[in-house]
């Protein structure tokens, strides 16, 4: 018989607003303290003791408009986020400084959330949808250099880009995948700055995608009943894997965590659902929240037995969960 889903092993309250966007940063030697960044509706990022369970920082640089992207820039001193006044903002922690150092004014009006990936000591890549609706544009930061803006061809029609996730395997060229208004998943050369590949996984726009190197091979969410699993072969063309069928349509983030065993999605049902990513086994639905999760996150710890989940929802609350840590 299967076990009963588990309680979340705490709920973090006090944001005042509906949470848009989860990261952790727990991976330092002790006594590093293992925290949880969260950005809310109201513009307000808060910075969480996950020993205490409280909040250690609040930092307010987005005009008190909502935040929708929170990272952590090879610690957690240095913090990207990304809020709808369409700026992004860079951080400077250390010390309990809470100032904006750095910003990137994006034009852009969606909730497409940034991609970051690190190139070299110090040195990152960025895409994030640009101005003109249907293009990505890739900058280099700290310096903020355009790399290049990824252009659809001629009458592709793809709509807006809606999700983001820049990749590289080793040495080889950065690359980036797309998720588009249209339903469709772009696979883009950075450096030639031109598509290799397109799929259409869903017939609606698609919310959230992740990805696993290792196994080329990736997900994707829409407003549908359907999670699209894709992958990408020697030749860099994307094609469907299989599909899934899901009970309730709706969602909003999918995460495959980091070791890539399970994901979790998060879902406009008001439920986490975690998968085996093998095969996509469905292990647990988690219900704990009374509104649509917006996003879900997994801890980098070190040790794996103290690995958690949390979930954000427009409940105004935080749910962190320790599932499946010792496998």
């Amino acid at each position: 018989m299967a076990l009963p889903p588990p309680d979340p092993q705490f709920v973090l309250r006090g944001t005042s607003a509906a949470v848009h966007t989860l990261h952790f940063s727990c991976g330092g030697p002790e006594p590093d303290i293992p925290l949880l960044f969260s950005g809310s509706e109201n513009g307000f990022i808060h910075v969480w003791n996950l020993k205490t369970h409280r909040v250690g920082a609040a930092l307010d640089g987005h005009g008190r408009k909502s935040v929708y992207c929170v990272e952590t820039m090879g610690g957690k001193d240095r913090l990207l986020s990304q809020g709808r006044d369409q700026r992004i903002c860079l951080w400077d922690l250390a010390e309990g400084r809470t100032s904006v150092t750095d910003s990137v004014f994006t034009e852009h009006v969606g909730f497409c959330r940034c991609s970051l990936l690190k190139v070299a000591q110090g040195r990152w890549l960025m895409a994030m949808a640009a101005r003109s609706l249907e293009e990505v544009q890739i900058l280099e930061l700290p310096s903020k250099t355009s790399v290049c803006t990824l252009k659809p061809e001629v009458g592709a029609k793809l709509g807006m880009p809606m999700c983001l996730k820049l990749w590289q395997v080793s040495d080889s060229q950065p690359v980036l995948l797309a998720g588009y208004e249209d339903g469709s998943v772009v696979l883009w050369n950075v450096s030639m700055g031109k598509a290799l590949s397109q799929l259409i996984c869903h017939q609606e726009p698609v919310m959230s995608l992740d990805f696993d190197t290792e196994k080329a091979k990736g997900i994707s969410g829409s407003s549908e009943k359907v999670l699209s699993i894709w992958s990408l072969n020697e030749q860099q063309n994307l094609q469907v894997y299989k599909t899934h069928e899901l009970v309730n349509a709706g969602i909003s983030d999918i995460t495959i965590r980091p070791d890539k065993k399970i994901l979790a999605t998060a879902g406009w049902d008001h439920r986490i659902r975690i998968f085996g990513w093998k095969k996509l086994k469905p292990l647990a639905v988690l219900d704990y929240h009374t509104a649509t999760i917006h996003c879900v996150s997994f801890s980098d710890h070190s040790n794996p037995r103290e690995r958690l989940l949390a979930a954000g929802s427009k409940d105004q609350r935080i749910s962190v969960w320790s599932i499946y840590a010792q496998t």
